[in-house]
């Protein structure tokens, strides 16, 4: 399986890009094992627009233009449902087993349009707390590496 971020922002070089590079090699490893291929980040640039609902739909535009098709669709926002790391690990597993690629979407400072949150599979959110999309950027990439890792039956993960 395949699976694809598409993030809005760039992540510049610094802690966090050297924490995601940790967790996608890592990923990268364990995954050959569990079926999953790697981890294709597509970053979107954040848009330039005045209102910030202008932004977020031009941001919309540019994460629709850049998702692969047939892809189950899962997006990062805090009006989503919470879900543990089991029932993540699960989900990756359906996703795997259906013979569909997994994308995932992370907003930039402004979030996700209102149509691009109804549009998606599934909602998830990591709490209540607003967070830097660059540091969701980094929790993503951590979940899916414990996600191969609850699948593969390595330590990692402790419930």
């Amino acid at each position: 399986m395949r699976i694809v971020l598409i993030c809005v922002g760039r992540l510049k070089s610094g802690p966090e890009q050297e924490l995601l590079d940790r967790y996608c090699e890592r990923l990268t490893a364990i995954g050959r094992v569990c079926g999953i291929h790697g981890l294709d980040i597509r970053e979107i640039d954040e848009s330039r627009a005045r209102r910030p609902q202008d932004r977020c739909e031009d941001e919309a535009q540019a994460i629709a233009a850049a998702f692969p098709r047939g892809a189950v669709s899962c997006a990062f926002d805090e009006r989503g449902g919470l879900v543990s790391s089991a029932d993540f690990a699960k989900h990756l597993a359906r996703v795997r087993d259906s013979g569909a690629a997994a994308t995932f979407i992370i907003g930039g400072p402004d979030g996700l349009s209102e149509g691009c949150r109804t549009s998606v599979d599934r909602l998830i959110s990591f709490g209540a707390m607003t967070l830097p999309h660059q540091l969701v950027r980094v929790l993503v990439a951590e979940q899916l590496y414990r996600a191969a890792t609850l699948l593969t039956g390595h330590p990692y993960h402790r419930s």
